[in-house]
């Protein structure tokens, strides 16, 4: 591996490579240490420990490495804000109200929160996450009225689901 590339990868191939050179070092740590054991060394506890703490750091930064996502950002979305996350199969965003002209930039940030609130843990019967979008339009006698713009519903089993169905209202 060039380490200028380093840079280039992301986080968890990062995570990866880092985990199988620790675990390359920890084969030779308990190399040293078994022969540290058969010639009587004075160190071979400590390189016991050593060898177990590398073997721990191994464990932990393998762990992480299945843990990490990157966050994709879909271009042309804007800023939302969550509303309302039933915590299984619904969810609300709000955004501005000049996305109601705007049907590029509503689609792409449809599709951004489906993304972000994507979970395989999410609960529903469908397998199917739903997140609609939704404005707030402000009447001349200071009331405001709700005004839902368009939902995606895509899937919960499959990250990167290529079949979200978009509406637009």
């Amino acid at each position: 591996m060039d380490v200028a590339n380093l840079g280039a990868l992301d986080l968890t191939a990062l995570a990866v490579e880092g985990a199988k050179w620790l675990a390359i070092a920890d084969g030779v740590l308990v190399v040293l240490t078994v022969l540290a054991f058969v010639l009587g060394w004075g160190i071979r506890f400590r390189l016991v420990g050593v060898a177990s703490f590398t073997a721990v750091l191994v464990a932990g930064l393998f762990a992480l490495s299945l843990g990490l996502f990157e966050r994709t950002t879909v271009p042309g979305a804007v800023r939302y804000a969550l509303v309302y996350d039933s915590g299984a199969a619904r969810a609300t965003i709000a955004v501005p109200l000049e996305l109601k002209d705007d049907r590029e930039a509503l689609t792409a940030t449809l599709q951004q929160a489906a993304s972000d609130l994507f979970s395989p843990g999410r609960l529903g019967p469908q397998r199917e996450l739903t997140v609609q979008a939704r404005a707030l339009e402000h009447g001349a006698n200071g009331a405001s009225k709700t005004v839902y713009l368009g939902q995606i519903r895509r899937s919960l089993t499959v990250r990167e689901d290529a079949n979200a169905q978009i509406e637009l209202f």
